[in-house]
């Protein structure tokens, strides 16, 4: 059970359960500043229950709230992969049948990534730079729905997203469909550098160890960052919104 509190992914969520046909809510309402207001029209609109509650007992349900929350149940939201999770949810199967004859293809492969934040900030990130689709490992992931969601300002409710129990087989099944895959690694190749035209996969490790051995002997090569700074490395949210930047303006050139 989770509760939105976030502005941006309470009126995301909102939006993108209109376009796919999902239900959400209740929205819970303690008290409405003009924001607040701006979202239970926006809920009314799209026929979601609006429920009265006292500051007390939504404080005690949703204790980051802004006078809003939203209820968002398990089989919408954050809990279920492939077939079952937020309105985003694809197969990674569905989505290369789907592909065609499409050329520039920007994937991002998340070894787990178990900060919330970090997986929140990633994902608006991908939804700033058109990211078509983010795979990670079913299980091991961050899975605290409240958190991406505000984290990612709502974009959670936007980017498509496929998991999986096996990043191997799946790294093996973007290849088949003639993916190149690129690990972000401080050692890499400046990723100015490298050509990453054409059907490109980006894998981000973990904050703590980076990529895992079996996944890394995987990837066909390595890109960084160049950078001059005293400490050890940039957050991993951080180099993702860079790094796909640099690829999206690749793909963009003719």
């Amino acid at each position: 059970m989770a509760y939105l509190t976030g502005f941006h992914a309470i009126e995301e969520m909102i939006k993108s359960s209109k376009a796919s046909g999902l239900s959400c809510g209740p929205l819970l309402v303690a008290k409405a500043g003009p924001r607040a207001k701006e979202i239970v029209s926006l809920a009314i609109n799209n026929k979601i229950r609006i429920e009265r509650t006292g500051v007390f007992d939504l404080e005690n349900l949703a204790p980051d709230n802004r006078g809003i929350a939203m209820f968002v149940s398990d089989h919408i939201y954050g809990g279920g992969g492939a077939g079952g999770g937020n309105s985003a949810d694809i197969s990674l199967e569905n989505f290369i049948e789907e592909l065609g004859d499409k050329k520039n293809v920007l994937v991002l492969i998340l070894d787990e990534i178990t900060d919330p934040h970090n997986y929140g900030a990633i994902l608006r990130s991908c939804d700033q730079f058109a990211v078509d689709l983010v795979i990670s490992r079913s299980r091991r992931s961050a899975k605290h729905a409240a958190v991406i969601s505000q984290t990612s300002a709502g974009a959670v409710s936007w980017v498509p997203q496929a998991e999986t129990p096996n990043l191997v087989r799946a790294m093996e099944n973007l290849k088949d469909a003639d993916f190149w895959i690129y690990g972000a690694d401080m050692d890499g190749e400046p990723v100015y550098k490298k050509d990453l035209k054409g059907r490109t996969a980006l894998v981000l490790g973990s904050e703590g160890s980076g990529i895992s051995r079996l996944i890394y002997e995987k990837c066909d090569g390595f890109v960084g960052i160049p950078s001059s700074g005293r400490i050890d490395s940039l957050n991993v949210s951080v180099a993702a919104g860079i790094l796909l930047y640099d690829i999206r303006r690749q793909m963009s050139r003719k």
